[in-house]
């Protein structure tokens, strides 16, 4: 990880808490360094903004543009990490061509993850069987933070790390909705139905009408990847697998599509 020394050359003094508006690095002087291993990405304004309020988040280095700068001074006053100040160009190299940054880029530590076994008795858990897409994923969470969700459970493997393009996706979702990362999501819906969570697997073949499905509390959403939808021992640890009607020509959504409209038919019951 790059030091302080690194940025040399300070900003002149502006509004940001009452002091310089950050550390100023040439264009010519800038270093990218290095992220360590457990290191979660952000960027861009809401995410950023969000985890910079989330008092659990760990801060590690914040890169801004003035502008961008400027921006957390007026909404923030000081807070709880100094940025660095940089050019656009040095974000761009930090990310992929297409991603959007708004002047911002965050290395942050995990936040960390609720046990599986201390799920509250009003729970409502999303779970994710081999959903690969980060953007899929980040949509998840944004939608799973609209609706309150308590927690997003996933596997260690086949599902995207919370950090850039999910995090983007999110717009700030990752700060109100924990991970549950477990080994093996079979063994882990059989543990949630040992402690009475109603497990409702989502799929455009399902028997029945999400509707028309008796609702308690704690309940987990389990959603399937595209064109696999859910493996046979999910669907078959599901209590019930529940259907999406819907009028037009096409029966099937994105799964994040999807998630959102099944939420929102299952928080409006209760």
């Amino acid at each position: 990880m790059s030091q302080d020394r690194t940025y040399r050359k300070p900003a002149p003094r502006g509004r940001f808490g009452g002091q310089r508006p950050g550390r100023r690095a040439d264009a010519a002087e800038f270093q990218p360094g290095t992220t360590s291993e457990d290191a979660v990405v952000l960027y861009g304004w809401h995410p950023v903004c969000e985890a910079i309020e989330n008092p659990a988040r760990p801060l590690r280095r914040l890169l801004a543009t003035e502008n961008a700068a400027r921006r957390l001074a007026e909404r923030f006053g000081t807070p709880r990490i100094e940025p660095q100040i940089v050019r656009p160009n040095d974000i761009d190299r930090l990310l992929t061509p297409d991603a959007v940054h708004q002047g911002l880029w965050l290395e942050a530590g995990p936040l960390p993850g609720p046990r599986l076994d201390a799920v509250p008795v009003d729970a409502l858990l999303i779970v994710l069987d081999q959903v690969t897409d980060p953007h899929n994923v980040g949509a998840i969470v944004r939608s799973a933070a609209a609706f309150g969700a308590s927690a997003i459970v996933t596997t260690a493997r086949h599902s995207p790390a919370a950090t850039g393009v999910l995090a983007k996706a999110a717009s700030g979702g990752l700060e109100h909705v924990p991970f549950i990362t477990v080994r093996n999501l079979g063994d882990a819906l059989e543990q949630l139905g040992s402690q009475g969570v109603l497990r409702i697997g989502l799929d455009s073949d399902g028997p029945s009408e999400i509707g028309s499905v008796p609702l308690k509390r704690p309940l987990a959403l389990v959603l399937g990847a595209e064109g696999k939808g859910l493996r046979q021992r999910t669907r078959e640890t599901c209590d019930v697998v529940a259907r999406l009607d819907m009028p037009g020509a096409i029966r099937s959504l994105n799964v994040s599509n999807a998630a959102a409209i099944a939420l929102y038919a299952l928080t409006r019951r209760g």
